[in-house]
């Protein structure tokens, strides 16, 4: 991969980032709306509001981080507090046991441009991810991936919290299964 550049995001790559959300698919939906908001509000906003909202947690701070390749807004990668993304608590899958860390940082979700695929963009912004929430002071990050090794049919679409082996080749560790092909991942940084 040629010249990739990961940052966190801000205003002044707004219109960078609504280039990586214009991507054909759930991303030009979504947002990265789907652990922020209620389900039920979320069922009921329209694409351009959860576009503003996204617009306003970039303005409020750094919602995640955003990746180039030579000069091409490629892909982005939501990494906040755990405590940022309400509907994780209600989560059969995420949800917080005694023994987890109370509000590590939390990958959610990667958007990487259909025509930047398989080049190492989600490798990238997993790094960057990690180092963003270093520098906020994070302790722990935590993934949320899906496993294809287990169910080799999974759509891209169903590959957007990131796959294990992208999170264990990022030095995380599986801490548990919650299901066959979900697994809760863990780093600390």
């Amino acid at each position: 991969m040629s010249d990739t550049v990961v940052r966190p995001v801000d205003d002044a790559v707004w219109g960078d980032l609504e280039t990586v959300f214009s991507t054909p698919g759930d991303p030009s939906g979504c947002w990265c709306q789907w652990f922020k908001v209620p389900r039920a509000q979320n069922d009921r906003i329209s694409v351009d509001e959860r576009r503003e909202l996204l617009h306003e947690q970039v303005r409020s701070g750094s919602p995640g981080v955003i990746a180039w390749i030579d000069g091409q807004p490629v892909g982005w990668a939501a990494v906040e507090p755990y405590s940022a993304y309400p509907t994780l608590a209600r989560s059969p899958i995420t949800r917080r046991r005694d023994d987890d860390p109370a509000d590590p940082w939390a990958v959610t979700c990667f958007v990487v441009r259909s025509e930047f695929r398989r080049q190492g963009v989600a490798r990238a912004l997993l790094d960057g991810a990690v180092a963003h929430a270093r520098t906020q002071g994070a302790e722990v990050v935590e993934g949320y991936p899906v496993d294809p090794e287990v169910r080799p049919s999974l759509s891209t679409a169903e590959r957007y919290h990131g796959t294990v082996a992208l999170f264990r080749d990022g030095g995380f560790e599986v801490v548990r299964r919650p299901s066959a092909t979900r697994a809760i991942m863990r780093r600390t940084v």
